[in-house]
């Protein structure tokens, strides 16, 4: 082979790349620990190593613990939320299935888009942007459409910072006899989230927000139930990368041998990091870490309504994680985001949908649920707005 040949678009070298020194306080990403990141730079083994499968089988209790939940079927697939949500959706429905989808705000919107393109028949309850899920509507749609396979609903808005009723909604889905499926990205590890409690089916999350860890992995959990309805499927699940019938070989082991299998190339770093991410929350404390959140959150909450600021949520629905931030007149919102940003090195989230440009959305969550972080983000905005 010729190497004389010059290779085209040669490009100078770049100098190695170093991330900015940020406080996280947004919508998400959040605030990783140290330990997390020294976590994370250890050496890569093989997604098979013996070592490996004993920090998955470690990982996998942790997030039971998370959860609090004893489902077999517990393990964090490789991807964001979003993936998580097409995992979840698209091994419960099939073609023709009815699937009622409870929407208030973008994520249920998502959910919605996501289950049509699975093939379902969606049908939607609706609620305004802020409000909670209102159980008594997915109740009159679950009346209305006999036969519904699942009930779709988000436990904490991300786009609004709005608690909906996960217990209510999913004894609502059992008793018409159909399963739940529940996005627990921005909650899980901030407020509550009992999955054998509520008798929730298929849900999932991401480790990027309250877990404090960085994004790549959207942790899942499966009842038996919907492991059997996977199972029992007429038609086979339509992504290969996300049967997890397929995927539980490699985190669970053969039925019959109990040997990992090949699926993919797992995240193993990314995995090592969720891996001490969690160890940390288990050393805390579960009701611990919740009650460090909303700590950090009152002290926000009080400091901004302080200023002149409104929330856009009721106190009673309110996530202590995710605070909605009526910006009043005269505050330019890109303005005081970007000086934020580039002069006190904190950043937070602009409105989404038909909130852009009305509101902040302020993130407490992870290692940003701290007093400290609270006040210095209090302090920065007081200076810009003053």
């Amino acid at each position: 082979m010729p190497t004389d040949t010059p290779l085209k678009n040669e490009l100078p070298l770049v100098d190695v790349f170093e991330s900015p020194d940020r406080l996280l306080m947004g919508a998400g990403p959040s605030r990783v620990h140290g330990d997390v990141l020294k976590a994370m730079a250890q050496t890569t083994i093989g997604h098979l190593d013996p070592a490996m499968v004993v920090m998955m089988d470690e990982l996998k209790d942790m997030l039971r613990y998370v959860f609090q939940t004893g489902n077999v079927m517990t393990f964090p697939v490789s991807g964001p939320g979003s993936l998580g949500m097409e995992a979840c959706v698209n091994n419960i429905v099939e073609p023709d299935d009815k699937v009622i989808v409870a929407i208030n705000g973008v994520f249920g919107t998502r959910m919605a888009e996501v289950t049509r393109r699975a093939g379902a028949e969606v049908i939607v309850t609706e609620d305004e942007w802020g409000m909670a899920v209102d159980p008594n509507k997915v109740e009159a749609a679950l009346k209305a459409n006999p036969g519904v396979k699942a009930v779709g609903f988000v436990h904490a808005e991300t786009s609004t910072g709005a608690l909906s009723d996960a217990a209510a909604i999913c004894r609502l889905a059992k008793n018409h006899d159909a399963m739940s499926i529940v996005d627990t990205v921005t909650s899980l590890g901030g407020v509550p989230v009992n999955i054998d409690v509520w008798g929730a089916d298929a849900v999932y999350s991401g480790t990027q927000k309250c877990l404090s860890c960085p994004p790549g992995l959207s942790p899942m959990t499966f009842s038996d139930r919907a492991v059997q309805a996977t199972l029992d499927r007429e038609t086979p699940v339509q992504s290969w990368l996300l049967d997890l019938s397929l995927v539980a070989s490699y985190w669970q082991g053969d039925a019959k041998s109990g040997a990992r299998t090949y699926h993919h190339t797992a995240p193993v770093n990314t995995l090592m990091g969720l891996h001490e991410a969690l160890r940390r929350i288990v050393q805390e404390g579960l009701k611990n870490v919740w009650a460090r959140h909303k700590a950090a959150s009152d002290i926000i909450v009080a400091g901004m309504e302080e200023m002149g600021f409104s929330m856009l949520v009721d106190a009673n629905i309110r996530l202590p994680e995710l605070l909605t931030i009526i910006l009043p007149e005269g505050i330019d919102d890109t303005a005081v985001r970007g000086k934020l940003l580039n002069d006190h090195r904190i950043e937070i989230s602009a409105g989404l949908g038909p909130f852009a440009g009305k509101l902040w959305r302020i993130g407490v969550m992870g290692e940003g649920a701290r007093p400290e972080n609270a006040e210095r983000v209090l302090r920065a905005i007081k200076a810009l707005i003053s």
